[in-house]
């Protein structure tokens, strides 16, 4: 099975002040699944890695990119589709970054999803209206 990511749980792996950083460290390093993000998020998180580590922060998460530790899927209609569920869930504050992450997905026929981003995903629902299964905090 796949796991959508979403930035948040990348930028808690890198920053070793986070709360949830232990938490995150472990839940990454023991996925058995595939973890897939968007371009969008890549931009995000190079953006945002960079930022709060330097460039060395920066350069180990392009290593992780580079060695395949986290994937990238974008298709030719999912900006479209980005856009349409952003307008769905603009009542919440949905922007792009996360719409993509719901396109995806709905493009990988999954309910998992890695985020600490529970104001969003604990209320927006999969594309065919199910909750997202939200980990690390979801882990049976």
């Amino acid at each position: 099975m796949t796991i959508v990511l979403d930035t948040a749980v990348v930028l808690a792996a890198f920053d070793t002040r986070a709360a949830m950083h232990d938490e995150v460290v472990a839940f990454v390093a023991h996925a058995d699944e595939d973890l897939v993000t968007t371009p969008l998020c890549v931009a995000e998180m190079d953006y945002m890695v960079e930022a709060k580590g330097g460039r060395s922060a920066q350069r180990v998460l392009w290593d992780d990119f580079a060695s395949g530790a986290y994937l990238v899927r974008w298709w030719a209609d999912a900006m479209v589709e980005t856009v349409d569920l952003a307008r769905r869930w603009a009542h919440l504050g949905i922007g792009l970054a996360d719409a993509s992450l719901i396109a995806l997905a709905a493009r990988l026929r999954t309910d998992r999803i890695a985020t600490l981003d529970h104001r969003h995903f604990r209320h927006v629902t999969t594309t065919r209206g199910e909750p997202f299964v939200v980990l690390p905090a979801d882990v049976s």
